[in-house]
């Protein structure tokens, strides 16, 4: 991996830490995830625009069945998600999302890519996932009673994960799709297919528009704009290296949030940490 795809992965993994936090002050539901996809649609629209004028892609048929594949893949993210939270909490199913999702990517770049991680790349990525899971979740409720539905969605969710960031580095490796036409087409389906759960949910939509309309805004550039620097690092890089490395961005989220000394259970977060910054630094050298 070149110092060039580790600083573009690390830049968007702090992009995705902030407007996390932007996305935690306002603790909205799916309908707010209409509203900040709506106006990150809006925002990058012209941008594309100017960008196929400026350079036309080349979409034939291959492209646009990955385009579509796109589309279904980050929506189904989202509602799989969501689902999980529904019947189990947060801090079982989030964690397990995403500390999987890394590990089954790079199984996957393995089995289906034909990458090669190192032996030292592999315990890097293995090191973040428990980190992960250790820092956002209890593992204490994986043992307790009525967890199944969370767990199955749980890593569902993180099996959709994996599955769109392989097929997204096919997407701009392999066929050559911009990074900024691959992310707004997900922006876009995404707000397709939370229009129900907004519409249900209106008051709640307009009452998040009314009191955080900056932290919308935030929302709506950063996680585009994250998520295309990530695509233009994986486009010349392996799966396996960046796919859980970009995760170091729940790291910097705890960090900026200052909330490892905010929060208990400071051995545990201790531990955690320790193991990301460790598992960073070993897939790097890896």
């Amino acid at each position: 991996m070149t110092l060039l795809a580790l600083a573009l992965v690390l830049t968007s993994a702090l992009l995705h830490a902030i407007w996390n936090l932007f996305a935690k002050r306002v603790s909205g539901g799916l309908p707010f995830v209409w509203l900040f996809s709506t106006v990150a649609t809006i925002i990058y629209t012209p941008v594309l625009i100017l960008s196929i004028v400026h350079d036309p892609p080349r979409l034939g048929g291959m492209q646009l069945l990955f385009l579509a594949g796109t589309w279904v893949f980050h929506g189904a993210y989202y509602l799989l998600l969501n689902r999980g939270y529904r019947v189990g909490d947060l801090s079982l199913v989030y964690p397990l999302a995403r500390g999987t999702g890394p590990m089954l990517s790079t199984l996957g770049a393995v089995v289906l890519l034909s990458e090669h991680p190192t032996p030292l790349a592999i315990a890097g990525t293995i090191l973040i996932a428990v980190g992960v899971f250790v820092l956002t979740g209890d593992p204490r409720k994986l043992r307790a009673a009525g967890t199944r539905g969370a767990v199955t969605y749980g890593l569902l969710t993180g099996l959709i994960i994996a599955v769109y960031t392989l097929w997204d580095k096919q997407a701009v490796s392999a066929l050559l799709i911009t990074p900024l036409m691959l992310d707004w087409v997900s922006g876009l389906g995404r707000m397709i297919t939370l229009v129900p759960f907004a519409v249900r949910n209106w008051g709640e939509v307009r009452n998040a528009w009314r009191k955080h309309r900056l932290e919308t805004f935030g929302i709506a550039i950063l996680d585009p704009l994250g998520y295309i620097i990530f695509l233009t690092a994986l486009s010349f890089s392996p799966v396996s290296y960046l796919a859980p490395m970009r995760q170091v961005s729940i790291l910097i989220g705890a960090v900026l949030g200052a909330r490892l000394l905010d929060e208990g259970h400071a051995p545990r977060r201790f531990a955690a940490v320790s193991a990301m910054v460790v598992g960073l630094v070993v897939l790097a050298l890896g």
